[in-house]
This record gives structure tokens, C-alpha cells and sequence, in this order.
């Protein structure tokens, strides 16, 4: 990767501003891929880059909030209310964080929160109690059993140990 920046004027622009340009070379690829950031920001152009690419990390993991678990939706009238309705979009949001980075198997780790929520949470489901057990009832339509078998067994690992006994 080279990083270079210069001093640049569009004709719509009425003073120069600078540019920040990334060209990378991948080995399997006959052109380089360039990027142009226009910025006022100073400093070397490989941190500037850099914190460009985790502002825009962080403006999509805003994005992907505000569509999958819809932390815009603020109707309440009274601001304690809506704030402690934000403050439970969050709670979702990082529930289905968790879900997707630790207990989702190698196969499925690449899911939205938006595909979380729809093959995993919002699913119809029959809960059948008997004497002796009781039987969880899904559609396969949205998720296998297989897979939705190894979700659990991923979540169950993360049980909480039994308390230990002192003893005296």
C-alpha cells in the first residue's frame, strides 16, 4: 500500500483542498485499487486513512442499528421515556453482537443482525410441555435443525458455573 497526499481544486470548489490517496496492489489483480479521501484533517496520510476507514466502521455499525434493531423509532413524548428506550435498542443491539461473534458457528458468522433477527428471533415456534420433557417445535424453513442445534450448544457453553460451597 502507498499513501500520498497533494493539494487539489475542483472547478466547483473555490479554494484548493487536500487529497489523501491509498493505492494498494493485490497480487491477483492487474490494476491497484485507489481511494481519494478529501479531508482538512493534518498529519501523515496513513493515519488519516486510518481513522477515516474506523469512522466509516463506526457510521455502518450506526447504520446496521438504526435498520435491524430500529433505534431511530423514539416515539414517546417524554425524554426519560425515549431514553430508556434508546438505552434498551442498545441492550438488543449488543445481545445480537454477542449472539453473532461468539456463539454463531464459522458457517453463519458472516449474518447481519438483520438476518440474526429474522432466521433466529423473529421465528414462529410451538412450545410443547409433556410430564417427563418438554419440546421445542420450529418451521426448518429459516434456520436447520442442525444449525440451530449448534447455536445452542455455542450459547450453553457460555453457562454460568455453579456457585462454589464454602465449607468450614
Amino acid at each position: 500500500m502507498f499513501y500520498e497526499s497533494f493539494s487539489y481544486q475542483a472547478q466547483s470548489w473555490n479554494h484548493p483542498r487536500r487529497l489523501v490517496a491509498k493505492v494498494e496492489w493485490h497480487w491477483d489483480e492487474l490494476f491497484p485499487r485507489v481511494g481519494f479521501i478529501v479531508t482538512n484533517m493534518t498529519g501523515w496520510s496513513r493515519k488519516v486513512v486510518k481513522f477515516c476507514n474506523g469512522r466509516g466502521t463506526a457510521e455502518q455499525w450506526i447504520k446496521e442499528g438504526k435498520y435491524a434493531v430500529k433505534w431511530t423509532r423514539l416515539s414517546c413524548r417524554n425524554f426519560r421515556d425515549n431514553q430508556a428506550r434508546l438505552q434498551l435498542f442498545a441492550l438488543a443491539y449488543n445481545l445480537g453482537n454477542f449472539l453473532r461473534r461468539l456463539a454463531l458457528p464459522r458457517s453463519v458468522k458472516h449474518w447481519s443482525l438483520t438476518t440474526l433477527r429474522e432466521k433466529l428471533i423473529k421465528i414462529g415456534a410451538k412450545v410443547v410441555t409433556h410430564s417427563r420433557h418438554v419440546i421445542f417445535q420450529m418451521g426448518e424453513v429459516a434456520v436447520p435443525r442442525e444449525l440451530f442445534a449448534a447455536i445452542l450448544n455455542r450459547i450453553q457453553r457460555f453457562g454460568v458455573p455453579p456457585p462454589l460451597v464454602q465449607r468450614g
